[in-house]
């Protein structure tokens, strides 16, 4: 009887104190604050903590075109020519004119850091000896031509034209094309004497001839 006692004893005291520590967890639960407000727009940790992402991309065209897949494919050891670096805006429901760009005004031709072309050779453009080297490429659109100018200026973002450092200027024509192009292009386009520097945005189109 004793020992049916003791036990009984035990098994409420272990109940008692399971009960005392569920009420415990409890408590403490309830001074736990969970926050039910959705994520502010403002929140970055679900963003790339490094960069924000660029809407306008940056992008690289070689001449000969595609001339890294080539060198990697063993198709060429000869070195490149030109290549041309710049971002690519985008129109998002505008048009090139009067809602981006305006006529006589200087243009980077592209968007962020200014545009580059660099000659990997001495090239001829337009009659014009130019050198191999770096140079800032940016445009003056006017309604029937487009003024594209090379300039020393290089590493600066945006463009704030210093005609000072001007290499050279070339009036080219411009084509207004069945295209709507969404995003700016700069490529290259081969020709029997060398290439061709395509630049393309919208329904407009320009075409500087490069010889080597």
């Amino acid at each position: 009887m004793k020992y049916i006692l003791s036990c009984l004893i035990i098994m409420l005291t272990v109940a008692c104190n399971d009960k005392k520590e569920d009420i415990k967890k409890d408590n403490d639960r309830s001074n736990v604050t969970i926050n039910t407000t959705p994520p502010s727009k403002n929140d970055r940790s679900g963003v790339n903590p490094y960069a924000l992402v660029d809407v306008s991309p940056m992008d690289m065209s070689y001449f000969p075109v595609d001339y890294p897949k080539l060198k990697m494919a063993k198709a060429t050891t000869a070195s490149p020519l030109a290549r041309v670096i710049y971002s690519r805006p985008h129109l998002q429901g505008r048009h090139i004119f009067h809602e981006v760009l305006k006529y006589e005004e200087p243009w980077r031709l592209g968007a962020n850091e200014a545009t580059e072309l660099e000659l990997f050779a001495d090239a001829t453009i337009q009659g014009k000896k130019i050198k191999a080297g770096r140079y800032v490429l940016y445009c003056i659109p006017h309604t029937a031509s487009w003024t594209v100018v090379l300039n020393t200026n290089t590493d600066t973002w945006g463009l704030e034209p210093d005609t000072a450092k001007d290499v050279a200027r070339f009036e080219m024509p411009v084509v207004i094309t069945k295209n709507s192009l969404e995003y700016f292009t700069i490529v290259f386009e081969k020709k029997d004497a060398g290439a061709e520097l395509v630049m393309a945005w919208d329904d407009a189109e320009v075409r500087l001839p490069v010889t080597f």
